[in-house]
């Protein structure tokens, strides 16, 4: 938080001189010494001196003066009335901000008007509707566990807006930054002993006190039962408690925090932060904005907050039992097939309101009229939901009726109590009907009887003076007066009293208007009280059912995620994944023709791939850069995820295994403020994930060994897919462009190579997205460098440079062979007629026999293909003009080859079955 807090120097250094007011704003401010006070005076929040100038520089006001009898000082205000947009930018500026309202009635106080701090605002408990998102915003603690034999940590978070209150456990440091980044609060606590704790959300020093086991044990015991939790979990619990009782007023236990509740993260899927920003769950990481680039934008087809919340949740915790994700999934299947049903549900649940706000705002004596009427309206819609899935077969469809209470009595005390568009002020009338309080219907029949009378005077004057143009009006300054204008100044009745003169016309007062004037002056005052006690007694009657409401609200999100996922699933090439679960080991990750749920959208020509990850396999892809090898792991973890969140997948068909983490290492950026380089950064996520794998875990692993040397990249890259393949017994997938790195295939079982394919048209490459069998056969670098614009200079220098490498290599291996062998070779080849001799060419050119070093330049060291063909099944070549029987097989079936209809995938496994062919005989 910044350091611009506590009362500005010059006041505090001279309080016993100031104003009443000003040595009233100093004591807020060193009540409140580590916030900015906002001070509350007529229709403006007013800041001075120092403060003042922070202020204003900030929300970009003009600073003025404001003089006294004790000097001059520098002000700011900002209007109360358009207040949210100058909070907004002192939130985003590091403040911490304390409100100073008016706590009385300037009519009713002699001298200065009260004021103290009703609520302090922090980025993670804000709970105004202006400056909140539809998304929760949560604040958190962690907590160390200090005991003599206690190891680990507690993490708690609330989301004050909602009232949802949660703690665990966690073992380690780095288990509670996991955790942290799936609660992703706005403001993070940290305990007394908590130091060195890198994270990237703004934290904020609290009272050490709070935290101690006797304080928040019995802060917590006025929620829930302590019993429920650890020691060091009540520790953490109890002071975020106390930190959100401070931020809302400070005036005890906040009412409608009564889901007070203790989980454990193995109880649903677990993704750290690196797999929740590499799999660009809800940023993508391009600019951490929502912009239609994420998965939770594709499968957000909610309707109102409550679902947006609820599926943001789920997707964050996806679940881990077989039986509760194939619930979800029935109930998905039911509501996508039947979209009558479907569409009258989302219709009906577009009007409701944000019943977790609205209870929030209910219990902390925040909500006005207007809120009152919300909650009715959203109450109007369960009766027609829960007739809409009487004849749901779903179970949990079924279930979710039953949660949908309707809450009659609560609908109708509101309906009857509250008027149908109240204003947004409860002090000043008109907030409650005609006919709910007798003794508010006889003070407004006194008050309307009173302005019945005053409407007629009028006309009964004109009558009885004779003055044609007599009026009769109201001001805010002196009442009801009876206006006559200067021509008829000499027919006014001896009982008009003087009240006001004007430049045309003088105002008069009657005795007889002046009882009425005190009589609806009086009858409306007492209905303004009156309303506002009956307003109180109603809120106060909805506040009692909060726990009910909170219950409505939860199952309202529910069906309303089930909605959403149901939207999306009817879409074109979804559907419904089935599971296997530790019964059916043996059974494979099979998807057939997935596609990325996010990338398929954008790109309609998206070309799809199937995969198969047999337990405690390892898929090596390899390919061009731009081929699709990163989109393809990420498509198969997006879609473990979805399909585990209760959500149908983009695919023909998945058949997929209960995971109980996703784990990534998929793009590489620096930790500059963490002092990480991208190396040192991939090292860390790729320990992480060595050592917290298990056998039902999807490892995605994306160019390990990068930012170091070659060999000791590939070094790390070989020994890492070796340890999960041999130890953890996961299912992996590993991108590499380290091809030596594919010839682990040949030396253990559980792994297997997969490639992405491409055409090569010169020096021009197509990439086809296809995956296939097999490792890739190039990488294509200094072609994908051609087409990101490389100058061309630079990429013919690269190729020469490159076939300067292959050239030196097979020179190198030919120096290395025994000198006869070769000659013999050299020798047996011109028998057979496969070396030349020098021939004269055109313009007397002459054309050098191909050497060994260069033959083997171009066929990498390998037997060409006649030398494959001419060759006898013993190894030796046969005598001229002897064909073999392969060769006479491999030429019959090279003519029937129809080139031109042939892909080149086609080509590519007829050419394998040839060579396979030669290979056999």
């Amino acid at each position: 938080m910044s350091a611009v807090t506590g009362p500005p120097e010059e006041l505090a250094a001279r309080r016993a001189e100031l104003t009443p007011m000003l040595q009233q704003y100093v004591d807020r401010c060193q009540e409140h010494d580590d916030a900015l006070v906002l001070f509350r005076v007529g229709d403006f929040y007013k800041t001075f001196c120092e403060i003042a100038e922070e202020v204003a520089r900030i929300c970009e006001l003009t600073l003025i003066e404001r003089e006294d009898s004790t000097g001059t000082y520098a002000a700011a205000g900002i209007p109360v009335d358009n207040a949210a947009e100058y909070l907004d930018a002192l939130l985003d500026a590091g403040h911490r901000i304390a409100i100073a309202d008016q706590v009385e009635d300037p009519s009713e106080v002699t001298g200065i008007v009260d004021r103290a701090v009703t609520q302090v605002i922090t980025p993670g408990t804000v709970v105004d509707d202006e400056l909140l998102s539809p998304d929760s915003t949560y604040v958190a603690a962690v907590v160390d566990d200090e005991s003599a034999a206690g190891s680990g940590s507690a993490v708690a978070s609330i989301d004050v807006s909602t009232g949802d209150c949660r703690v665990t456990s966690a073992p380690t440091r780095e288990a509670a930054r996991e955790e942290l980044a799936r609660v992703a609060p706005a403001e993070l606590l940290l305990g007394p002993s908590v130091t060195s704790f890198e994270v990237d959300y703004p934290t904020t020093g609290w009272d050490e006190d709070a935290f101690a086991a006797e304080t928040a044990r019995e802060r917590l015991s006025a929620y829930t039962d302590p019993g429920r939790f650890t020691p060091v979990e009540t520790r953490a619990v109890g002071g975020l408690l106390a930190y959100a009782e401070y931020t809302q007023g400070g005036d005890g236990p906040l009412e409608y925090v009564s889901r007070v509740g203790r989980y454990d993260p193995a109880d649903h899927l677990q993704l750290d932060g690196a797999a929740l920003r590499s799999l660009e769950l809800f940023e993508n990481r391009g600019g951490g904005e929502r912009s239609g680039d994420t998965l939770f934008d594709v499968v957000n087809e909610t309707v109102c907050a409550l679902g947006r919340r609820r599926l943001e949740a789920w997707l964050r915790r996806p679940l881990v039992e077989r039986d509760a994700i194939e619930a979800r999934h029935q109930a998905v299947a039911e509501l996508s097939e039947a979209t009558l049903l479907r569409e009258e549900l989302r219709d009906r649940l577009s009007v409701a309101y944000d019943l977790e706000r609205l209870v929030s705002r209910v219990s902390r004596e925040r909500a006005n009229a207007r809120d009152l009427r919300s909650v009715a309206a959203t109450l109007a819609v369960v009766p027609d939901l829960t007739a809409a899935l009487s004849d749901a077969e779903a179970p949990r469809l079924q279930q979710l009726r039953e949660e949908l209470t309707e809450l009659g009595e609560m609908r109708a005390l509101i309906e009857s109590a509250i008027a149908e568009n109240p204003p947004q002020e409860i002090t000043e009338g008109g907030i409650i009907r005609d006919g709910f309080d007798n003794e508010l219907d006889e003070v407004r029949s006194t008050e309307r009887e009173g302005r019945e009378w005053v409407a007629e005077l009028e006309q009964q004057e004109r009558e009885r003076t004779g003055i044609e143009n007599l009026d009769v009006g109201h001001n805010q300054v002196h009442g009801y007066y009876i206006e006559v204008t200067n021509s008829h100044l000499d027919e006014v009745p001896d009982e008009y009293r003087r009240r006001q003169t004007l430049k045309n016309a003088e105002r008069f007062v009657t005795p007889a208007l002046r009882r009425r004037e005190d009589e609806i002056l009086g009858a409306a005052e007492r209905a303004d009280a009156l309303e506002y006690d009956r307003f109180r007694e109603v809120r106060a009657e909805v506040a009692d059912a909060a726990d009910r409401l909170q219950a409505l609200a939860t199952g309202l999100g529910r069906l309303d995620a089930l909605l959403s996922l149901a939207t999306v699933a009817v879409g074109p090439d979804w559907c419904r994944p089935t599971f296997h679960d530790g019964d059916d080991g043996d059974e494979p990750l099979q998807i057939e023709a997935g596609r990325h749920p996010v990338v398929a959208r954008a790109q309609p020509e998206f070309v799809p791939n199937g995969t198969e990850l047999a337990p405690g396999s390892v898929a090596l892809i390899t390919g061009p850069n731009m081929s699709g090898k990163s989109t393809y792991m990420r498509q198969v973890g997006l879609i473990v995820v979805l399909a585990q969140a209760g959500g149908f997948v983009p695919a023909e068909s998945a058949s997929l295994p209960v995971v109980d983490r996703v784990f990534t290492r998929v793009g590489a950026s620096d930790d500059i403020a963490g002092g990480q380089s991208t190396f040192m950064r991939e090292m860390s996520e790729l320990t992480d994930i060595l050592h917290d794998a298990t056998e039902d875990s999807l490892v995605l692993l994306d160019e390990v060994g990068r930012g170091t040397s070659t060999a000791d990249g590939l070094a790390i890259a070989r020994a890492a897919t070796e340890f999960l393949h041999d130890e953890v017994g996961g299912r992996t997938m590993f991108a590499t462009h380290y091809h030596d790195l594919t010839a682990l295939a040949d030396e253990r079982a559980g792994v297997f190579n997969l490639h992405f394919t491409a055409m090569r048209e010169g020096n021009d490459v197509t990439f086809l997205h296809r995956v296939d069998e097999g490792p890739s056969s190039s990488s294509y670098g200094i072609e994908v460098a051609r087409m990101a614009g490389v100058p061309e200079p630079v990429v013919e220098r690269s190729r020469a440079l490159v076939d300067e490498s292959a050239a030196g290599a097979a020179t190198d291996r030919a120096q290395a062979a025994p000198a006869e062998p070769r000659a013999a070779e050299s020798e047996a080849r011109r028998s057979a007629g496969r070396e030349t001799p020098p021939a004269s060419g055109d313009g007397g050119r002459t054309v050098e026999p191909q050497t060994d070093a260069a033959e083997m330049a171009q066929t990498g060291g390998q037997q060409t293909l006649p030398e494959i063909v001419n060759a006898a099944p013993d190894g030796s070549e046969p005598a001229d003009g002897e064909p073999t029987a392969a060769e006479a097989e491999l030429v019959e079936e090279l003519r029937s080859l129809d080139v031109a209809r042939t892909t080149p995938l086609e080509a590519l496994n007829r050419l394998q079955e040839l060579q396979q062919l030669v290979e056999d005989q």
